[in-house]
Formats: structure tokens, C-alpha cells, sequence
């Protein structure tokens, strides 16, 4: 790279903070932020009659997703993360086996990140609105990658064949108030309910907006910076 496109990067990044430089430290979040130009830039234009008109800063409709899933797809990152959650102290990144469904997408959406760790199959989810359904895409995502896991098996063998226990997480900083922790059931879907659904699944939903869980977000310092991250983004685009 050249030195004068270097000392641009650098006085680029002098804008942030410390906290927020853990959140953009990688090269991609670095393209991400410089591409969506939503923090600390405005642009001035003339109106027709000569005066000085201020254009509001635009900021990518998901980029909440797009920066939540770049973060945690790395594997240090998601480690933490997951030690934060759990209250475990794993310390080696290759005890995680990531196998997040590369490029299926069900009625438009993504499976975000799942990975295996400790004999249990995890599916994290980023949310940035309410969403009742996400036990049924979980049902579908859970569905493939136990196919995926299990392909060399011979099902129709007379010997048990185990699987990780599967565990549901969605991660929620939307804008609507809600509790720090609550959970959606797929049993919730059912036209006729039952007291003992012979079939469900649940996910565990966590509030990551800044000022929730702020045990969870002490415990995981790149989540923290992320929602700080986020919370200075909803502010620039209110503006």
C-alpha cells in the first residue's frame, strides 16, 4: 500500500475510541466502516437558492447483522463470546468446529453462525427486530447440519447414534424495548396445542442493546464494543 494511502487509513481511524477500535480491529471491519461512512462524516451540498445544505449521513440498513456475523465468525472472538455466556474458561479457538451453513438461505434468511464445542451443537443468531419464528428456521438450520453431521452414518443401524445436543441462541438489539432474556418456543406455532408437545424447540433470546446484561457484556469485551458500536450508528441516523 502505498505511504500516502496509509497515513489517510491512520488519521482515519484516530476518530474512534479504544473500545470501539477492539470492535473495527480487522481489516474487514475496517472496509465496512470506511464504506458505510456513517460515523463522524457529513456532507455539504448547495441548494438551488445558494445556501449551504447539511446531507444526513447514510448508514447500510443491516449493517447491525453484517458487523455481529463478521465479528463472531472469527474464532477468538466467538470463543469469548461463548465463555461469557456460559461461564467456561476455554482458552484454545480450535476446540470450537465451525460449521455455519455457507450460503442457504430459507425465505431470505441466513444461518449466522453454529459451531460445535464440548460435545454441543450451538446456533447463534443476530436479530435486529422481533422475530416469532426463528424457533422453525432453527428447527430447518438444526435439520442440515445434522444431516451434515451425520452423513456417514448408517441410520438404519441397529446401534444408537449420538449427536451433540443442539442449543439455540439469538442475540436481539433492536430497537423495540424488551427484557434482558426471554425465551420462543416452537410448540408457541402450533395450530392445536398441547400441554407436552411431542416436538419442540427452544431458543433463548438475550438483549444486547447497550445497558442489557451487562454482566454478559463485562465477561465479553468485543460484544460490549459492538454495541457501543451500534448505539453511536442509531444515534448518527436519527440526526
Amino acid at each position: 500500500m502505498k505511504r500516502t494511502q496509509k497515513t489517510k487509513e491512520t488519521i482515519g481511524m484516530q476518530k474512534y475510541s479504544s473500545g470501539e477500535m477492539a470492535v473495527i480491529g480487522t481489516r474487514k471491519a475496517k472496509n465496512a466502516v470506511k464504506a458505510n461512512k456513517a460515523v463522524g462524516s457529513k456532507k455539504r451540498r448547495k441548494s438551488k437558492g445558494g445556501k449551504k445544505m447539511t446531507k444526513s449521513p447514510r448508514v447500510k440498513r443491516n449493517y447491525k447483522d453484517s458487523m455481529f456475523r463478521m465479528l463472531f465468525t472469527d474464532k477468538e472472538n466467538l470463543l469469548s463470546l461463548y465463555n461469557a455466556i456460559n461461564g467456561t474458561n476455554y482458552t484454545s479457538a480450535e476446540d470450537l468446529e465451525i460449521n455455519t451453513l455457507e450460503n442457504v438461505i430459507y425465505m431470505g434468511y441466513k444461518n449466522d453462525i453454529s459451531f460445535v464445542i464440548d460435545f454441543q451443537l450451538h446456533l447463534y443468531e443476530h436479530q435486529a427486530s422481533i422475530n416469532p419464528n426463528m424457533p422453525l428456521r432453527d428447527l430447518f438450520y438444526a435439520s442440515e447440519i445434522l444431516q451434515g453431521i451425520t452423513k456417514n452414518e448408517d441410520l438404519y443401524s441397529s446401534a444408537l447414534k449420538k449427536i451433540p445436543t443442539p442449543k439455540f441462541m439469538v442475540f436481539y438489539n433492536g430497537v423495540e424495548e424488551m427484557p434482558e432474556r426471554w425465551e420462543l418456543r416452537l410448540s408457541d406455532a402450533f395450530l392445536q396445542p398441547q400441554e407436552q408437545p411431542e416436538l419442540e424447540l427452544v431458543v433463548t433470546v438475550l438483549n444486547i442493546n447497550l445497558g442489557k446484561n451487562k454482566e454478559l457484556m463485562d465477561a465479553c469485551k468485543v460484544l460490549r464494543d459492538y454495541a457501543v458500536f451500534v448505539q453511536r450508528c442509531g444515534i448518527m441516523q436519527k440526526r
